[in-house]
C-alpha cells in the first residue's frame, strides 16, 4: 500500500478551457468533495430494503490560502470571484491522479483572526464548459 501525504498533493490553475499547469503554492488545507445524487429504485424484489442508484455527480473544492495581495495565485482567485470568470483547476495527488475541470469561484471569505495571519477560505464548483470534469 502506498501512503500519499497531503503535502505532496498539488493544485494547478490555468485559463478555463485547458488543464491547469501553474502550481498554486499558497494553499493550506484542501478538501475535494465528491458526491452523487441518488434515485430511489425500491421494488418488492428488494425484500423490504430501500434501494438506490447513483445519478448525477457533484464536486466542490474548499481550501485556505494566506491573504497576500502580492501573490499571483491569491490575485487570480480574487479576480475570478469578483468577475465571475471561470478558472481551470486540476486537483491532483501529486502523481497526476485527480479531478480536472473548469471551476467557478463561489466563495471567497476573508478571515481576520486576532493572533494569526489573515487568510481566505475559497470555495469552487465545476462550471458550464466545453470540458466536462474528468478524473485522470
Amino acid at each position: 500500500m502506498a501512503i500519499v501525504l497531503g503535502l505532496d498533493a498539488k493544485l494547478l490553475r490555468g485559463t478555463a478551457g485547458s488543464t491547469g499547469a501553474t502550481e498554486v503554492t499558497n494553499v493550506k488545507d484542501l478538501t475535494l468533495n465528491l458526491e452523487s445524487g441518488d434515485a430511489d429504485v425500491t421494488t418488492r424484489a428488494t425484500q423490504g430494503w430501500k434501494a438506490s442508484v447513483a445519478t448525477l455527480k457533484e464536486a466542490s473544492l474548499e481550501f485556505g490560502m494566506l491573504y497576500d495581495t502580492e501573490d499571483a495565485d491569491f490575485t487570480a482567485f480574487q479576480t475570478a470571484y469578483f468577475s465571475n470568470t471561470p478558472l481551470a483547476l486540476f486537483v491532483t495527488d501529486g502523481d497526476g491522479h485527480g479531478l480536472d475541470a473548469d471551476w467557478s469561484i463561489t466563495g471567497f471569505s476573508v478571515e481576520q483572526p486576532l493572533e494569526e495571519a489573515m487568510s481566505v477560505s475559497v470555495t469552487a464548483k465545476p462550471t458550464a464548459s466545453t470540458r466536462a470534469p474528468q478524473w485522470t
